[in-house]
């Protein structure tokens, strides 16, 4: 079971093999489905503006970048080819970050106070987007325990109910 405390050198996770992997495959999977902003490979691309953003048609990918006006689609998708490429920067660089700190560790890895909110901020999409996939609502502890143990989301959720934990101890490492 991973283990988070603060010390004197920074933010201590320890990790069992098995729960680097986990990390690891996540962050990789992360990293991939991010790709790039549709739309972004136009004239303005190198100035982070994406000339034909729109709202991604995945619920995970809607879910990691939601409108920012709900009730003026013409306001959001503006502001989506303002943002989306510099959000998307943004996660897939926290998702490297985490995956940089997962090399050659050997079970305890160190974070300073920056990684550490890095790691957090990845850690919170990895949760987003399983819990989209998941359908998570309040009663997903209810849920998961009714589960057959045989059903693949079993693993998921598990998955899901550990980074929770994990997230919940580098934020009271931090804090």
């Amino acid at each position: 079971m991973s283990n988070v405390k603060k010390t004197r050198e920074g933010v201590a996770v320890r990790l069992e093999p098995e729960e680097a992997a986990l990390v690891r495959a996540l962050m990789e999977q992360l990293v991939t489905l991010l790709g790039d902003v549709p739309g972004g490979d136009g004239e303005l691309a190198s100035l982070g503006i994406a000339e034909d953003a729109v709202k991604p048609d995945d619920p995970v990918l809607a879910r990691l970048f939601p409108d920012a006006y709900r009730e003026d689609g013409e306001a959001a998708g503006e502001f989506r080819r303002y943002t989306e490429m510099g959000l998307r920067d943004g996660k897939r660089e926290a998702a490297r970050t985490v995956l940089d700190g997962l090399k050659g560790a050997a079970g305890k890895i160190v974070l300073d106070q920056e990684q550490a909110q890095i790691w957090l901020r990845a850690l919170n999409d990895v949760r987003l987007a399983l819990g989209t996939r998941l359908d998570i609502s309040e009663e997903w502890y209810e849920e998961a325990e009714r589960l057959d143990p045989r059903d693949p989301r079993t693993a998921m959720f598990a998955a899901y109910d550990w980074l929770t934990m994990l997230q919940e101890g580098l934020v009271r490492a931090l804090w």
